[in-house]
């Protein structure tokens, strides 16, 4: 991702953090570790480990989150409220900047994509691996 748009993002942390808290307190809540109350802790940290990727860069890779077989872990709304804050900003951030290239657009978005559901990927995966709905079964 071009500099630039990571500065400007770094620039919005604070509008992305009420927002990604927004959108996890609209999201269902499906059990009691999914509590929005509950997640917000970890907006910090989780942004800081987005933005300490984005410094890093990141080869854009197709990345699907993966599936919690019991439908309880609380990661799945979290994130889904975190990628959605943080396309979001990326957008506004873009339409701001007219000389970038549908490339460079579509570039920045798939490295960012690529970062979230990496992140995502492993928080949701490491509850799983100690619910004992799904602990072992096939995901």
């Amino acid at each position: 991702m071009q500099p630039s748009l990571v500065l400007s993002l770094r620039r919005r942390r604070a509008e992305i953090r009420a927002r990604w808290m927004e959108l996890l307190l609209v999201e269902p809540v499906n059990s009691p570790l999914a509590n929005p109350h509950t997640l917000i802790f970890m907006l910090n940290e989780t942004i800081d480990l987005v933005f300490a990727a984005l410094r890093r860069g990141e080869t854009p890779r197709q990345i699907a989150l993966p599936e919690c077989p019991c439908g309880h872990n609380p990661y799945l709304a979290y994130f889904r409220a975190g990628i959605q804050a943080l396309h979001e900003a990326l957008v506004l951030i873009q339409s701001r900047e007219p000389e970038l290239k549908p490339a460079e657009r579509d570039a920045a978005f798939a490295e960012l994509n690529t970062i979230i559901r990496r992140i995502a990927g492993r928080q949701i995966e490491a509850f799983a691996a100690l619910c004992p709905d799904c602990a072992g079964r096939e995901r």
